[in-house]
């Protein structure tokens, strides 16, 4: 439902404002598309079923993975201080989340899928996907992870979810649920928003080299901890406090050095 609301949007503003939304090239539009819509449905589903200390430290993985690929199979050269700012980041990310190392199993390897896909988003963003227009990007985005909840409402309609197997995965095990009106206003504000975030992301990723940008991506964690405490008056200890100050550490060391 988000994804129809979001691309009727972006079709209605491209028609008001001629932007282009057919790609230049369309498969590594839809190649990066995919790697992003397979990462959000790992995250998203690995969270109904695993604790999210674990789900969010294999997603904030990602820039170590663009270290990795960069550097040994795009030829990139990386300097010490990036390399110092992502795990300075990560440690941050570990202080916040705290996993729990007695509770690892193999679902522990969702997440960092995750991870890894995301991770190869970025690069495919920057590297093949920089001649596209932000929006072309968004919609194909958008699309795919409709495509994915199209697919799960099929499956499901053909293969109901005993109550068994709701109760072990949660929501990400339901099929149709009929709308109440606050999840339709709910929707609204997450379609907007997310549509706004989604862009300035991609566009940063357009703009700037992969391993800038992945690591300020660690700042959701600061602004997570910040609307927390505003809602829910959910105040973060001092472990996840330090952990913050590492990751605002690993972003300024990146911004100093790619002056």
């Amino acid at each position: 439902m988000r994804s129809l609301v979001i691309c009727a949007t972006l079709m209605l503003l491209a028609r008001v404002f001629r932007w282009r939304i057919r790609p230049l090239n369309w498969r590594p539009v839809a190649l990066r598309s995919l790697f992003f819509s397979s990462a959000m449905v790992l995250y998203f589903g690995a969270a109904g079923i695993m604790p999210i200390a674990q789900v969010g430290a294999g997603l904030f993985s990602a820039p170590i993975f663009v270290l990795v690929i960069s550097a040994l199979f795009l030829g990139t050269r990386i300097g010490i201080w990036r390399v110092l700012a992502v795990l300075i980041g990560f440690a941050g990310v570990l202080l916040i989340l705290k996993p729990d190392a007695a509770s690892l199993s193999i679902l522990s390897a969702l997440p960092l899928l995750a991870g890894l896909l995301y991770a190869l988003n970025g690069i495919a963003t920057r590297r093949r996907c920089a001649g596209e227009s932000t929006v072309t990007l968004l919609m194909g985005l958008f699309a795919a992870l409709g495509v994915w909840g199209a697919l799960g409402l099929i499956w499901f309609a053909v293969f109901p979810s005993t109550p068994e197997f709701t109760a072990g995965f949660g929501f990400f095990a339901k099929g149709w649920v009929t709308p109440t009106p606050r999840f339709l206003v709910l929707l609204m504000v997450q379609a907007f928003g997310s549509l706004f975030a989604v862009a300035a992301l991609t566009r940063g990723y357009q703009l700037a080299e992969v391993s800038f940008v992945a690591v300020f991506e660690y700042s959701f964690l600061v602004f997570a901890g910040f609307w927390g405490w505003i809602l829910w008056r959910d105040i973060p200890d001092l472990q996840a406090v330090f952990g913050i100050v590492l990751i605002t550490v690993a972003g300024v060391i990146i911004t100093l050095r790619s002056r």
